[in-house]
């Protein structure tokens, strides 16, 4: 069977509009940077479905970084540094920016140049507040015992 989108020649109202909503909403997101969140509670479930009584994927600690996927009301899909996808509640989300290091160890400098001063290494798995992008494919961090610096992009995830 095959659905039929015009009538008298012309797309019927009720199928233009969500076209053309659908269409310019893509358009826009596809210029867009990704959009980051945070876990802001020490211990938040992830689900398999937006609801409740949906299943339990897992429990995400405070600050862990999350892309945003998708937003409906009171949740949110995300992605997690592994690319698993899971639906959140979004009062467990803040927009406080965290990276997590992806690379075995994370070199954090002075200044955005390797040959600047090493400030410390992060292991892999090390979750670093992100402070603000810097040029050239580098990223501001701190650590939470205070420590600030540079990291490169390919090092961490997040960003």
């Amino acid at each position: 069977m095959r659905l039929q989108l015009f009538r008298a020649g012309f797309v019927t109202a009720g199928l233009l509009f969500p076209l053309l909503f659908f269409s310019c909403k893509a358009i826009a997101q596809e210029g867009s940077q990704n959009e980051f969140l945070s876990i802001a509670t020490s211990a938040t479930i992830l689900y398999d479905a937006p609801s409740l009584n949906a299943g339990k994927l897992y429990v995400a600690s405070v600050n862990l970084p999350l892309e945003v996927v998708v937003k409906v009301v009171g949740w949110v899909k995300v992605r997690d540094y592994h690319g698993y996808l899971a639906w959140v509640e979004d009062k467990n989300l803040s927009p406080k920016r965290f990276v997590i290091v992806n690379a075995s160890v994370g070199s954090v400098y002075q200044s955005p140049d390797q040959n600047s001063p090493l400030v410390f290494q992060a292991r892999q798995d090390v979750v670093l507040e992100w402070l603000g992008a810097a040029a050239n494919g580098w990223v501001k961090v701190k650590h939470q015992d205070g420590q600030v610096g540079y990291i490169r992009t390919d090092q961490v995830w997040g960003v």
